[in-house]
């Protein structure tokens, strides 16, 4: 493919591309097939002659769509929103194009660069304490993660060897072997499954602290768990809390927890993955309250701030913790700029070496929304959400399960676990929308999530309406 071919192809993918957006509500939301329906359907091995575009683009539709979930149908309740907006398109377009691997300041300048000024453009949106910002010669920063589990990782890695090298200054005789077996960790028993993750990637306990009636984890609780683990010899030195839970979108007590990690010289690092974008509407920034006691924050704009995934943006009050866990520097990555203090090399930030042009995403978005865009979208969201809450309430037959902070609404029918197993089972098999559940304590619960940039109350309206002839069908079996 040559320039001339590629620029009429482009055309003609963009077109592609435009008309499923604007057609993708009347595409099922939840495909038809079973486990294996691909491999049938294409050859064994790759053509040694080359294909003509034609024909991708007609298998495409014929093999790859039929087996598509829908993420961003309006009628995708499912899990949390994953961001999709045209300027983000674009920006990967020329991040495809320029393909730089920027894991140095000298591998791409503008990349680096670029990705350390959004950084702080949207630190400053969510109003994050100075002292987690890059500008002005500070110890802080941001850098670009691939997801929140990449986040939580890295953050408890360079707690760990933090820790361990601090022990050993103090007691030179201690091997790592010794520390590493008694370091404990801890979150909520509300955390998502990555933070249990880091904690066996990392070789280290993890000890879930229990969450109060909301759902939160709350000082007494953790100070319980470190008195009786400091008791036992161990040693507390890392701490998960969550705002905005998958489950149900519950909000750890930073302002409780926080004074204690800082107290116990524990690494607090908050995960915000889904609740995060919220932040930058004044009306729901003091669910950040008490970030300034944390030493790592992370949350995704890939989930709710218009910008495709892979965009996962933490901040560290110290790069130096980061850059001290993973730094090596080989001949071949070297380069003359490298110990001037005026640029960072974001390879020492991270578990990969390459990292993609990612900071263009946002720096499209930003600039083509607005600040005042991205929080008008949050806040439709938000009312969304209310409104479903509020259909919800008005049927006797239904319940709330905890209460609706921002666009996630945890509900089920008044009864037992296998009544609202069986509704979600005729919700998942009638395919017109398509949630996921969870558990809250002993309670199986329907999660309702407004994900679609495009969803609209006609969407969050029909989809009430659905389940509630679902629930009809699902009581009428039960008393039959």
């Amino acid at each position: 493919m040559n320039a001339s071919e590629f620029r009429r192809r482009g055309k003609e993918m963009v077109d592609y591309v435009a008309n499923y957006m604007e057609g993708i509500e009347g595409r099922q939301v939840y495909p038809d097939v079973e486990p294996g329906y691909l491999r049938p359907l294409i050859p064994a091995a790759a053509p040694q002659e080359p294909d003509t575009f034609e024909d991708i683009i007609n298998d495409v539709e014929k093999i790859i769509m039929p087996g598509v979930t829908h993420w961003h149908s309006p009628y995708f309740f499912a899990y949390f929103p994953t961001a999709s907006s045209y300027p983000a398109m674009l920006a990967d377009m020329l991040c495809g194009a320029i393909g730089c691997i920027g894991f140095s300041w000298a591998a791409s300048p503008a990349c680096t660069e670029l990705e350390t000024v959004m950084m702080d453009w949207l630190g400053k949106m969510l109003e994050l304490p100075k002292a987690f910002l890059n500008e002005k010669a500070g110890e802080g920063g941001g850098v670009i993660q691939g997801s929140a589990s990449e986040a939580t990782l890295v953050a408890l890695l360079a707690a760990r060897t933090k820790v361990i090298h601090r022990l050993q200054a103090a007691s030179p005789e201690l091997t790592q072997a010794a520390i590493m077996e008694k370091l404990v960790a801890y979150s909520s028993d509300q955390a998502h499954s990555s933070v249990e993750r880091a904690g066996l990637i990392g070789g280290v306990k993890l000890k879930a602290i229990p969450s109060d009636g909301n759902f939160a984890m709350r000082a007494s609780a953790l100070q319980e768990a470190l008195e009786r683990d400091k008791a036992d010899g161990l040693i507390p030195f890392f701490m998960v809390a969550t705002l905005g839970t998958t489950t149900c979108c519950s909000f750890d007590n930073l302002l409780e927890v926080g004074p204690i990690c800082n107290k116990e010289d524990m690494w607090l690092h908050v995960d915000a993955a889904y609740a995060g974008s919220a932040f930058i509407c004044p009306e729901f920034r003091h669910l950040l309250n008490g970030v300034e006691f944390a030493d790592s924050f992370n949350f995704n704009p890939h989930k709710w701030l218009l910008v495709n995934f892979d965009c996962s943006a933490m901040w560290v009050k110290k790069r130096t913790d980061l850059t001290g866990a993973f730094r090596l520097d080989p001949t071949y990555l070297k380069h003359s700029h490298q110990d001037s203090g005026l640029i960072t090399d974001y390879r020492h930030w991270q578990i990969p070496l390459g990292r993609r042009f990612r900071s263009l995403k946002m720096w499209f978005v930003f600039r083509m929304y607005g600040v005042k865009g991205l929080q008008a979208y949050i806040r439709k969201h938000v009312q969304l959400s209310h409104e479903f809450e509020s259909l919800v309430r008005q049927d006797p037959r239904f319940e709330i399960c905890v209460e609706v902070i921002l666009g996630l609404v945890c509900f089920r029918l008044k009864g037992s676990n296998k009544v609202n197993e069986a509704l979600l089972q005729r919700i998942n098999s009638a395919k017109k929308i398509h949630l996921v559940p969870c558990h809250l304590r002993d309670k199986f619960v329907l999660r309702f999530a407004i994900c679609s940039r495009t969803v609209e109350s006609a969407h969050v309206q029909r989809a009430w309406e659905h389940i509630k002839e679902l629930a009809a069908d699902v009581l009428r079996a039960e008393r039959e």
